[in-house]
């Protein structure tokens, strides 16, 4: 059978092709040059699946789309504290290049704008810059030379910008050499295939949909992932939440990227601007793919449903007894172990044997993990046995055949039931 997403997301590129308002770039020379058709969208899954369709092998700068993975290094490399002295993470209300600090905190307001990101590049180094960047789109990107040299060329607002900073402290190094790399950085090389699997690489926690390689830590990509939804999309980032609901970054050669955590990422790619500076082909491929698919982020999914039942039933060694078996399901968060723990309390004091099968889970949040522990903990008490069927080790413990639940007796674990 051949898939039907690749015909899905032609559609909807046919779809949205008669939108052609809109302006390229014409204050950067070579990209008043690209050609105002092209247009193309690229799906990355978290299981490592790529879709791509039109104008896919068309390559184009990055732009402002590499402030959220430059970002994400600034984080891994000074830590959320040391970032956030520098720069912080309110929306601005303001374009993408507006000369202002925070009135406030004297930082600029957050990473997405210029300001912003002279600021988190100045904290990077150029080979950490494409050692991180190939990371995260699983290949070497280039540098368009010509595009770099047209674009630093009319860098004057950018110049401005980082002398602003340096007078305010909040660089150190020279405005001219931190201006040239950052417009290196937004010069890199990059089709809708790349930009999709580097969204999606955020949107998987951190770890690359396609190598399994851990690119940056959980916590950076949820903090790069947030700073998206409310900053990403500039001075329209509150139409775009309400009508598309998915954090986002534009850039001014007319890509667009999504990044919806643990679904996937897409990217879109359109030259012509609107007044916010982004592609509008691409803000209306991304609200039909929003609405098609139902992927806002505040659509309200179904309760969670992690425990198909708990039952009794022999526990296998002759004498009659009986086992409780819960058998849990998905992921093992805060709110499916509340529905687990409100099953556990209606088990009466006694010898029981209590089996938690985690046949069916696929992951153990760290909030999971504890109440699950402290659930083991209190039965035990009660005067349980405690067994674990955990066949994929979701719970860590490696060849150990138990695990310690504090006070009472050790939880057995087992691979199998």
């Amino acid at each position: 059978m051949r898939s039907p997403l690749p015909d899905y997301l032609s559609e909807v590129l046919q779809a949205c092709s008669d939108e052609d308002g809109g302006e390229l770039a014409a204050y950067i020379p070579e990209l008043a040059d690209a050609d105002p058709d092209r247009l193309a969208l690229a799906l990355s899954t978290p299981s490592g699946t790529r879709y791509a369709v039109g104008d896919a092998d068309v390559r184009f700068t990055i732009q402002s789309i590499s402030k959220p993975f430059a970002y994400a290094l600034a984080l891994v490399d000074h830590g959320l504290d040391a970032v956030l002295e520098r720069v912080g993470v309110e929306p601005s209300g303001d374009a993408f290049n507006e000369i202002s600090l925070d009135p406030a905190t004297g930082r600029p307001l957050n990473p997405m704008i210029n300001a912003g990101a002279i600021t988190v590049h100045s904290m990077l180094d150029a080979d950490r810059v494409q050692a991180g960047f190939a990371a995260f789109a699983g290949r070497d990107l280039e540098v368009d030379e010509e595009v770099h040299a047209s674009e630093l060329e009319s860098a004057d607002r950018n110049h401005a910008i980082a002398y602003m900073l340096r007078n305010h402290g909040i660089i150190e190094a020279k405005p001219t050499e931190v201006v040239d790399g950052y417009t290196r950085q937004c010069s890199l090389l990059v089709d809708v295939g790349d930009l999709a699997v580097m969204a999606a690489t955020l949107a998987n926690a951190g770890v690359h949909p396609e190598t399994g390689e851990r690119v940056v830590p959980r916590w950076v990509a949820r903090q790069v992932l947030s700073v998206m939804t409310t900053c990403g999309m500039y001075d329209a980032a509150g139409d775009w939440f309400t009508l598309v609901g998915i954090p986002a970054k534009s850039g001014v050669s007319g890509g667009v990227i999504g990044a919806l955590p643990g679904k996937g990422g897409f990217a879109a790619f359109s030259p012509r601007l609107d007044e916010h500076g982004n592609s509008t082909r691409g803000v209306r491929i991304f609200e039909r793919l929003s609405r098609d698919m139902g992927m806002h982020l505040m659509e309200v999914p179904p309760a969670a449903r992690p425990l198909t039942h708990g039952h009794a039933a022999e526990d296998g060694d002759g004498d009659g007894d009986l086992d409780s078996t819960y058998e849990l399901q998905g992921a093992v968060d805060f709110v499916g172990m509340e529905r687990l723990l409100v099953e556990l309390e209606r088990e009466e004091e006694g010898a029981r044997e209590i089996v938690l099968d985690l046949t069916r889970v696929h992951e153990v949040r760290d909030v999971g993990r504890r109440m699950l522990l402290e659930a083991a903990r209190r039965l035990a008490l009660d005067g349980h046995g405690v067994t674990f069927v955990d066949p994929e080790d979701m719970l860590e413990v490696g060849d150990a055949g138990s695990i310690d639940v504090g006070d009472g007796p050790a939880a057995t674990v087992v691979r199998e039931r």
